[in-house]
Formats: C-alpha cells, sequence, structure tokens
C-alpha cells in the first residue's frame, strides 16, 4: 500500500470518528461552546504549544550534540517541527513517522541514517519515560484527593501494561541485538540475492546496524547530557498541560491540574492508531478521560480538547510542513 493510499485511508477513519464523537456529544453544543472561547487564552494555548515544541527540539539537538552532529537552535526546531509534521501525517503516530523523521534529520544533518534514527528514537524512547513519570505522580496526587473512576484506573494500568510490555520487548532486543542482526541480515541479504547475486548487503545491513547501536550506546553512558534532555522532555509534557488547561480556561472552567497532567499523557497513547498522527483517536481519548474525572460537560470537554489539539496537532503540521518542503522533503510519495 502507497502512502496516498493509507494517508486517504486514515483520513477516512479520523472523519468517521469525528462524527461518531460529534454526534454523542452534540455537535451544536460543541460549536455554541467553542464560540464562548475567550480569544486572549486561546493565544496562550498558542504560546504554551510553541514551547513545548521549543523544548523536545532542544532534546533533538542535545541528542545530536552527544553524538557529534553539530546543528543549531532554529534549525533544531524547524528539523523537529518537520519531524511531528511526519508523525502527525503518517499512520501509526511515531512508529509510521520515526523512519521519515531520521531520513529528515540525515538529510538537514549530512550525517548517516542511523545517526537520526538513533536521535529521534532516544527523543521518543526518553519522553515515554517521561510521560510515564508524571502519570505515576499525577495518577498518586489525584488518589489522595479524591476517588480515582474505574475508567482512569483501567487507562493507566493499560498504559503502564503497554510500556512494561514494550520495555521488555526492547530489552530483549537490546540482549540479543547482535543475533537478531545477523538472522534478518541473512534472511533480506539471501531474499535480494536472488535478484543481485553479488550483492553485500548482508555486509551492508550489519555495518548500518553496529553505527547504530553505538550511537544508542553513546547516548545511554552520557549520564549529564540524559538528565538535561529528560527535564526538557518534562518541562515539554507540562507546556502540553499548561496548553490544556488554558484550553479550559478559555471557556470558563478550571480543570484540576493532576487530572491535566495525567490525561495527556494517557490520552496520546491513541497514537498508536492507524490513523494520522492519531487524529480523531486521541480527541475521542481525552473526551473519555476528561469527562468522568472533571464533572465538566462532554460537549464542553469536546470544545476544549479540540481548542488543545487544534494547537499540539496542527500547529507543527503548519509549521513543520513549511520546513519539510524547505528542506525538500516530498513525504506524499
Amino acid at each position: 500500500m502507497d502512502r496516498r493510499r493509507a494517508l486517504v485511508i486514515g483520513a477516512s477513519g479520523t472523519i468517521a470518528i469525528f462524527a461518531v464523537l460529534l454526534f454523542v456529544v452534540g455537535g451544536r453544543d460543541v460549536l455554541a461552546a467553542l464560540r464562548t472561547a475567550d480569544p486572549q487564552l486561546v493565544g496562550f494555548v498558542v504560546v504554551a504549544g510553541l514551547g513545548w515544541l521549543v523544548c523536545w527540539s532542544l532534546m533533538l539537538r542535545s541528542i545530536l550534540g552527544t553524538l557529534d552532529t553539530q546543528i543549531t537552535v532554529v534549525r533544531s526546531f524547524f528539523v523537529y517541527a518537520a519531524a511531528v509534521f511526519a508523525n502527525n501525517v503518517t499512520p501509526f503516530g511515531q512508529a509510521g513517522g520515526e523512519p521519515v523523521a531520521a531520513l529528515l534529520i540525515s538529510k538537514v544533518t549530512d550525517e548517516p541514517y542511523e545517526t537520526g534514527l538513533a536521535g529521534i528514537s532516544a527523543v521518543d524512547v526518553l519522553n515515554v519515560i517521561s510521560s510515564v513519570t508524571l502519570v505515576l505522580v499525577s495518577v498518586s496526587y489525584y488518589a489522595t484527593t479524591t476517588t480515582v473512576g474505574e475508567a482512569v484506573q483501567n487507562a493507566v494500568v493499560s498504559a503502564i501494561g503497554i510500556v512494561a510490555g514494550v520495555s521488555l520487548v526492547l530489552g530483549v532486543s537490546w540482549r540479543y541485538r547482535w543475533s537478531l542482526v545477523d538472522v534478518a541480515s541473512k534472511i533480506v541479504a539471501a531474499t535480494a540475492g536472488r535478484l543481485l547475486p553479488t550483492s553485500t548487503l548482508d555486509f551492508d545491513l550489519q555495518d548500518r546496524a553496529g553505527r547504530f547501536f553505538g550511537h544508542v550506546e553513546t547516548i545511554a553512558t552520557s549520564p549529564a547530557r540524559l538528565a538535561l534532555v529528560l527535564g526538557l522532555s518534562l518541562a515539554g509534557w507540562l507546556l502540553q498541560g499548561v496548553a490544556l488547561y488554558l484550553a479550559f480556561s478559555a471557556l470558563g472552567y478550571t480543570v484540576p491540574v493532576a487530572v491535566v497532567l495525567f490525561a495527556i499523557p494517557l490520552g496520546n497513547l491513541a497514537g498508536a492508531a492507524p490513523l494520522p498522527g492519531g487524529l480523531g483517536g486521541i480527541e475521542a481519548a481525552f473526551v473519555t478521560i476528561l469527562v468522568p474525572t472533571t464533572g465538566i460537560p462532554a460537549a464542553t470537554v469536546t470544545a476544549g480538547v479540540l481548542i488543545y489539539r487544534g494547537v499540539i496537532y496542527w500547529l507543527p503540521v503548519g509549521l513543520g510542513g513549511l520546513a519539510a518542503a524547505a528542506f525538500g522533503m516530498d513525504l506524499t510519495k
């Protein structure tokens, strides 16, 4: 399936989810709530969204610096925005957009593809680590002030289960990485060898894998740099929390800070759905989490989520799309 067809199918799924969501909560009520939004506070949501992009772009710059790849602050911002753009227009979110983002980083920095892949992968993994920490702390605090609903409990348990499962797979894969590379390279090389009898693909794949794992080890053995990027990651999540809090404030409602902080990482789990950047699925997940935990009417919650996601999703799509075009990347092929 080519990328254009995948985008069409993903977009169709997104439209269907939004249609169902607006039908359930009441589309007219959502529009009425949106009309009451304070434009100034909505502007502050945009500022918080920009702050989030800055923090995570600085993460990427710091990680690339660990790999002896130099990039300016401004350039790193637009590179990361373009990477988020790739994630947002590719089904399965980061899983689908990471290879494209790695290619973009390689193109802009003139470094091997493995360097770009190690950089963007490290950003994503560290963001997961900081998000789990944020969920556990905020849910623990929320549980001391109110009764945690079954929906939130299930979401938290699911999130921990998913992260634990992924961590186990990554741990086992890392432990036996060279065996896996050896087997995979031989299979791919054998397949390619039927068409190209003199192919050296086996050795090429092992060499590329060696460089990639070497980059990962360099990042993992830089504790000071890890502390810095984890701090930037947490700051990015907190700014997303500020954006969501302000989105509801623009509608005249106050949402508990703890709810905001655990809702964002949990809601973003829906980004793993086969939708462009999780669009539609993430909004529905946010509404599902926030309605029972805030007591705010579903239509107003939906309006707040649309304001928030209108910035967090569409801001990098706009900026990143322009940056990707300027960098000469065609993501439609």
